[in-house]
């Protein structure tokens, strides 16, 4: 049992830090964008961030149809089907092309919408500016998710990192580029900042792909026979993974919003106290984020090569491990809150001592909702790792939004706890939900029976 501790432990780690550092250097890229928006002015940073938003919306939930890719080939990994692998890839790109030129589609849609929705019509205007080639990098986006998936899943996350990280600083330097017309390039604007991120993003995953065709460590895949034709049975496994996990993305994704609402309606500095601890929370979540698809990925090995029992002692291990980093992120949350803050503003300006004032707060409730969110994050990986999808959307609701959204409204205006009220509610969601998927991997690996594996069968139960 020892060894079987220290050799799953080694594996998980060896899979969590490179797609750590990845999930790292995606955040780090949007911070770019939003520097480069800052730098050309107040108004392009609220229309940008209108735009920014909107794209937001549509890609988080094709990311988690996505993340189905990874999951379903870890299985096929485990059960050592190469040619079951070959389909999922191929039917994954497929998918991932089709979600992003139908997203992108609708976000150049939006323009005439977002007026109707109450948004200033400038705002609504530089929006469309920034989101229109902002939108075309889905495609290449998606593609790089399900090609990093695939990758990842039978062991192979370190091009994933370093094409991240490379991808990250050439979306720097071409954006400073543009807005300071090195080499006689044109100021494009926000339209500049959308469209590096596009080309960015394509060649991001193109590097991906070129890299997989061409290293020997996938020729058993044969890959080089290019992506045939969308397959009916990978493509009904992919979206009956897929459209559960996007679902509790975009549900989560809902409550964070909606707490955001409420900030809003209880004024401008609980709204600006709420956003520095948010993103605090956010480059936070980082870890626990990159940790969940490697759980994913160990779990749907050994569940796919009939090893139930590596199976819980891959998840336990997870959870166990982002709990422990979680709690030393509380603790810089309650011991260094001010410093952190000052991160992001001036905490000497007494202009802004109201807002440090309550944010030092929020942060003290935030070492218990990162606590919370970053267990929820990697039990919900867990359990996709054993190709369920439904049983986290399940849970994933009735936390989010039976528990979570009412105890958010009840705390802040019913009891009037105000903007402290806001994040107790989302606190308490987030305990609600960590608990409901660390209980629901218990259950399915207790009553789960492994499912025979059948030579190329990939329409798995």
């Amino acid at each position: 049992m020892k060894n079987s501790l220290g050799h799953e432990l080694g594996a998980l780690l060896r899979l969590a830090g490179p797609l750590i550092s990845a999930q790292l250097a995606h955040a780090l890229m949007i911070f770019t964008d939003t520097l480069m928006m800052a730098m050309l002015g107040p108004q392009q940073l609220a229309g940008g961030a209108l735009g920014a938003t909107c794209y937001f919306i549509f890609s988080i939930f094709c990311t988690g149809v996505i993340a189905a890719v990874g999951s379903l080939i870890a299985i096929r990994h485990g059960a050592d089907d190469p040619r079951g692998i070959t389909r999922l890839i191929q039917n994954g790109l497929w998918l991932a092309m089709l979600l992003g030129v139908a997203s992108a589609l609708c976000l150049n849609s939006l323009g005439p919408l977002l007026p109707h929705l109450g948004q200033d019509p400038g705002a609504a205007s530089q929006a469309m500016e920034f989101l229109r080639p902002l939108s075309l990098a889905l495609p290449g986006y998606l593609c790089f998710m399900a090609l990093r998936g695939f990758t990842s899943a039978i062991g192979h996350p370190g091009p994933v990192m370093a094409i991240s990280i490379v991808g990250t600083i050439a979306n720097f330097v071409i954006n400073y580029a543009l807005i300071k017309g090195w080499f006689g390039l044109p100021s494009l604007g926000l339209s500049g900042i959308g469209m590096t991120t596009a080309l960015v993003s394509s060649a991001m995953a193109l590097a991906l792909a070129l890299y997989i065709l061409l290293s020997p460590t996938y020729h058993r895949y044969k890959l080089r026979g290019g992506m045939g034709r969308p397959q009916m049975a990978e493509m009904r496994a992919l979206l009956r993974l897929g459209l559960p996990i996007g679902g509790t993305y975009a549900a989560e994704q809902g409550l964070f919003t909606f707490a955001t609402l409420c900030m809003g309606a209880l004024g401008s500095v609980q709204l600006a106290a709420h956003q520095i601890a948010m993103q605090t929370v956010a480059l936070a979540f980082i870890v626990p984020q990159g940790l969940s698809y490697a759980v994913t990925f160990r779990v749907g090995l050994h569940y796919g090569a009939g090893h139930l029992h590596l199976s819980r002692l891959s998840g336990h291990l997870g959870m166990a491990l982002g709990a422990a980093l979680m709690l030393l992120f509380a603790l810089l949350f309650w011991l260094l809150p001010e410093w952190i803050i000052g991160l992001f503003l001036d905490r000497h300006d007494p202009a802004f001592a109201d807002i440090v004032t309550l944010a030092v707060s929020l942060l003290a409730i935030a070492a218990w909702f990162e606590l919370f969110d970053g267990l929820q994050s990697i039990a919900m990986g867990a359990i996709r790792g054993l190709n369920d999808g439904r049983t986290t959307l399940l849970i994933g609701l009735t936390g989010y939004w039976c528990v979570g959204a009412p105890l958010v409204w009840l705390f802040a205006f019913a009891l009037g706890w105000g903007a402290q009220g806001v994040w107790w509610g989302l606190a308490a969601g987030l305990a609600v939900t960590a608990s409901g998927l660390v209980l629901g991997f218990q259950w399915k690996t207790a009553r789960l029976q492994q499912p025979p594996v059948v030579e190329g069968e990939t329409c798995l139960s």
